[in-house]
C-alpha cells in the first residue's frame, strides 16, 4: 500500500512539471478550432508559433481559424508565411485561395487552387472551388470543366451540378443547364437556387406552367424570395393571369424589389 502512494506522488510530480510542445499547443488548437472556439484556438496556435517560429502548420491552422473569425486579411498573412516555410502544404494553398476569394482576388485565388491541384489532383472540393472561381471571373468554360472534374470525383455534390448548370445557362445552353438543375435538385430537394434558375430556364425555354411551379417551390423554401414573386409574376401575366401576375409583382416590390413598381406602372394600370 506504501508503494502504491509513492508511486502515486512521483507521477503527480511529473504532471505538474510537464513541459508542453509547440505539437501539444497546435493540437489543442486543432481541438478547439473543431469545437469553433476560433478564439482560444488562436491562443494556442500563438504559443505554438512562439515555442516553434517555423512551424508552418500552426500558421495554417492559426490563419484559418482567424477567416473563420471574418479576419481574413489577418488569414492571407499566416497563409503566406506557411507557405514560405513549407512550399508543399496543398490545405495552405486551397486555404489562401479561399481567403483572397472573399477579398475579391478572384485571379490570385485562382492561382492558388492552381497550384493545391497541381499537389492533390484528385480532390473534388479544390475543382469546385476553382470552378466558382472561373465562374465568376466569367471563364464558364472553364468552369464547367472544373464543375464536372468535381462531380467525376463526388458525384453526390449537388452544389457542383448546380453551379455547372448556371455556366451552361450563361452560355446560351438552357436545356443542358435544365438537365444540372435537375439533378442537382434530385441530389438535394431543399436547394432553394436550382428551383429559382430551373424556373429561368423553362421560362426561356418557354415552359411557362413549368417555370411557375419552380418559382412557386422557391417561394415555398424562401418566403421572403422577392425576385422569385418577380419572375413568377411576368409568367402570369403572359399566360393571362393579369391580377395574379400585377399581385405577384406587388409583392416583390414589398420585399424590396423595388424595379417591380416601374413593371406595375407598364402593365398593371
Amino acid at each position: 500500500m506504501k508503494k502504491f502512494t509513492i508511486f502515486f506522488l512521483i507521477l503527480l510530480c511529473g504532471l505538474v512539471g510537464y513541459s508542453q510542445t509547440a505539437e501539444d499547443y497546435n493540437n489543442r488548437g486543432k481541438a478547439k478550432y473543431l469545437l469553433e472556439d476560433y478564439r482560444g484556438a488562436i491562443q494556442d496556435y500563438n504559443k505554438a508559433i512562439e515555442l516553434n517560429p517555423n512551424y508552418a502548420e500552426a500558421y495554417n491552422d492559426r490563419g484559418a481559424s482567424k477567416s473563420n473569425l471574418g479576419d481574413h486579411r489577418g488569414g492571407l498573412q499566416d497563409y503566406n508565411k506557411a507557405i514560405e516555410l513549407n512550399p508543399n502544404l496543398t490545405e495552405v494553398y486551397y486555404n489562401r485561395g479561399v481567403v483572397k476569394k472573399e477579398l475579391g482576388d478572384h485571379r490570385g485565388a485562382l492561382q492558388d487552387y492552381n497550384k493545391a491541384i497541381e499537389l492533390k489532383p484528385n480532390d473534388d472540393e479544390i475543382y469546385y472551388d476553382r470552378g466558382f472561381v472561373k465562374a465568376l471571373l466569367e471563364d464558364y468554360r472553364g468552369a464547367i470543366q472544373d464543375f464536372t472534374k468535381a462531380i467525376e470525383l463526388n458525384p453526390k455534390d449537388s452544389k457542383a451540378y448546380y453551379n455547372r448548370g448556371v455556366a451552361k445557362s450563361n452560355l446560351g445552353d438552357h436545356r443542358g443547364g435544365l438537365q444540372d438543375y435537375n439533378k442537382a435538385i434530385e441530389l438535394n430537394p431543399n436547394l432553394t437556387e436550382a428551383y429559382y434558375n430551373r424556373g429561368i430556364a423553362k421560362y426561356l425555354l418557354e415552359d411557362y406552367r413549368g417555370a411557375i411551379q419552380d418559382y412557386n417551390k422557391a417561394i415555398e423554401l424562401k418566403p421572403n424570395y422577392s425576385t422569385a414573386y418577380y419572375n413568377r409574376g411576368i409568367v402570369k401575366y403572359l399566360l393571362g393571369d393579369k391580377n395574379g401576375g400585377c399581385l405577384d409583382l406587388s409583392k416583390a416590390g414589398e420585399l424590396g424589389n423595388y424595379s417591380a413598381y416601374d413593371t406595375i406602372r407598364e402593365f398593371c394600370n
